[in-house]
């Protein structure tokens, strides 16, 4: 593809990709301070609190990346009746994300509040219920997700931290659901227990995760490692296709019968956090935007990029991305440097 091609990628098609993230969701909740001193009621330092944030987290800032690159973009998942369901709610009416898929239970809106110090993460308090919902919660999970792919879908994200909403049988459901209409789904993986992807089209680990589910465990600069790691995935969970993301060696997509190994653009990793979010939202888009596999890595390897080299949880632009590719202004005739596109 040259620069055009991802103009017009950008321009047209991103922006009339539907995609549905489901799974956990989460708020973060930031509180900036200073601590000089301790409690006179007791032996704990005190934070005067000068500034604080809130920002999409987990399968939430998965949609908030989408909705960022263009994509109309459909929320699902489980929340709580509570003021941290009215901060996100608000959030994600700010960009555009639909909520007709967030069901309320009995259970508070996963949120995480983190207490900073300079650049020091002091304190944290999770505000949160794990446990599997009710039947009648994933029922009308489920209704609400067939109704989106009878109404039409150009891909399906499932987001799991493991905090309830992705057990075996739900995610079963879903895939198969997706499938029948022809829907990709890409799935951002947690935990130990992969059968619960089988058939998914993709799943998204970094090396850390793919760690928890070997013997032995790899390094993120072996090439080789990495592939036979991925063909390990896909043979023991039924995956059909994994894209491992490897910090600064880049990325690997692993399909039946190839590998592509994309490194990265040499800078500083910065930060890794939101990087898992930024992947599966950029390659998902690209899946729903008909682009081939490896040139929907690439992309995610150039939006990966970005992430990693900001402070915090970043999600990605659509300017990020053509900043990135250098054509915002853009020459026709010159080709963005794609080694494994095809």
């Amino acid at each position: 593809m040259n620069k055009s091609d991802w103009k017009n990628f950008f321009d047209s098609k991103a922006r009339r990709c539907k995609v549905l993230v489901v799974g956990d969701i989460m708020m973060d909740k930031y509180y900036y301070g200073e601590v000089n001193k301790f409690a006179s009621d007791a032996p704990v330092p005190v934070a005067k609190i000068f500034k604080r944030r809130s920002a999409l987290g987990a399968a939430a800032n998965v949609a908030n990346n989408l909705s960022l690159l263009g994509c109309q973009t459909y929320l699902a998942g489980f929340v709580g009746d509570d003021h941290n369901f009215e901060t996100l709610s608000a959030q994600l009416t700010e960009r555009g994300i639909n909520q007709d898929g967030l069901i309320i239970t009995d259970s508070p809106t996963t949120t995480k509040v983190r207490i900073i110090s300079g650049h020091q993460q002091m304190f944290r308090m999770d505000f949160e219920d794990n446990s599997p919902k009710p039947d009648e919660y994933y029922t009308d999970l489920e209704k609400y997700i067939k109704i989106l792919l009878n109404e039409s879908l150009d891909a399906v994200v499932i987001a799991d931290y493991e905090k309830g909403v992705c057990t075996e049988y739900f995610c079963a459901a879903v895939i198969k659901a997706a499938h029948n209409h022809g829907v990709p789904v890409t799935v951002m993986p947690y935990g130990q227990r992969w059968i619960k992807y089988s058939q998914a089209d993709y799943v998204t680990p970094n090396v850390a995760k793919i760690n928890k589910i070997m013997l032995s465990p790899i390094q993120a600069e072996d090439d080789e490692a990495v592939e036979r790691a991925g063909r390990y995935i896909m043979r023991k969970f039924g995956i059909k296709n994994v894209l491992a993301t490897r910090s600064a060696h880049g990325i690997t997509l692993v399909t039946e019968n190839d590998a592509a190994h994309i490194p990265t653009k040499s800078q500083e990793v910065y930060d890794s956090a939101g990087v898992a979010d930024t992947v599966a939202a950029v390659f998902s888009m690209a899946l729903a935007g008909g682009l081939k596999p490896y040139d929907g890595a690439y992309i995610t390897n150039v939006a990966a990029g970005i992430v990693i080299s900001k402070s915090g949880s970043y999600a990605v632009t659509q300017d990020d991305v053509l900043n990135a590719l250098n054509i915002k202004n853009f020459d026709a005739e010159e080709s963005v440097n794609l080694p494994y596109a095809v």
